[in-house]
């Protein structure tokens, strides 16, 4: 069967009309993705990104592509939209980006959703839309449950989960709800894909209080990253801004428990709440 060229949607925004026109130049030119990388020292799986949109062009290629199309300045002039231009709908770019990343790095003040129970992620939806039916929360609740089923898949990404000590402590859905949640985070860190750290109060402020960040590495080493707050999320793309995820992310995890203390800080919680959830005993 013939290879065909993913389509392409120049309507939909400037970002998707510079791709769009980089494979139209391209092809106008009777040039593969492999030969257009070599002419200008680009990575080959890196121009196939841009120009389905999924990756914003770097600084310094709109140039080099006018110099190789001969195009007087049309990326250049094009440039500063296309990376200007949020996304029309960047949660649904990232779960995107998400469902197809290697390697998944996170920080985050509740349990992630991919290791919720169906309590505490019930818990979570009612807390965050305290006016949703029960017909709603039950159909947001199934949709992440759903998400999980690639922790469990015959080639798993490699996850790292790193949780403010917070998560572990406020009792989300009562105490038998984080009693099973906190088994269940037991079990999600035997198998060797993924990783579980506890950032604890003592080690005081840093970088990501009051939100959450995720690090999406994708096939070919290309990373992406999202920050949420309560009410917002953003994707961010551009190298050097990710860099300076990455130099966050880097900095959470050292100030974590190692994965053995975090274990035995999520047990010792545990017990806690079990104490709590037994029935008290009549006089």
């Amino acid at each position: 069967m013939a290879f065909q060229p993913r389509p392409l949607f120049p309507e939909r925004s400037a970002r998707d009309l510079y791709g769009a026109d980089l494979r139209r130049y391209r092809e106008a030119a009777g040039m593969s993705l492999s030969q257009l990388g070599e002419v200008l020292k680009f990575s080959k799986a890196h121009l196939s990104r841009i120009e389905t949109a999924e990756s914003l062009p770097p600084e310094g290629l709109s140039e080099k592509l006018d110099a190789a199309f001969g195009t007087d300045g049309h990326f250049t002039r094009l440039y500063p939209l296309a990376i200007l231009e949020q996304f029309p709908d960047r949660y649904k770019r990232y779960m995107e980006l998400a469902a197809q990343a290697v390697v998944r790095e996170s920080f985050t003040e509740i349990v992630p959703g991919l290791l919720q129970t169906p309590d505490y992620a019930e818990a979570i939806m009612r807390s965050g839309d305290p006016f949703a039916t029960d017909e709603e929360i039950e159909q947001k609740v199934a949709a992440r449950l759903k998400q999980q089923e690639r922790l469990r898949s015959a080639n798993p990404p490699r996850y790292w989960f790193i949780l403010d000590e917070v998560a572990l402590r406020r009792p989300v859905g009562g105490p038998i709800a984080m009693r099973d949640q906190m088994q269940r985070l037991l079990d999600a860190a035997r198998p060797p894909h993924l990783t579980i750290q506890v950032l604890p109060f003592s080690a005081g402020a840093h970088s990501e209080m009051g939100g959450s960040l995720v690090l999406l590495t994708l096939p070919g080493g290309h990373v992406v990253a999202y920050e949420e707050g309560s009410r917002t999320g953003s994707l961010i793309e551009k190298s050097e801004d990710v860099a300076k995820r990455r130099a966050y992310y880097d900095h959470l995890r050292a100030l974590a428990l190692s994965p053995e203390d975090s274990l035995a800080t999520i047990g010792a919680t545990l017990r806690g709440f079990d104490h709590a959830a037994r029935p008290v005993a009549e006089e």
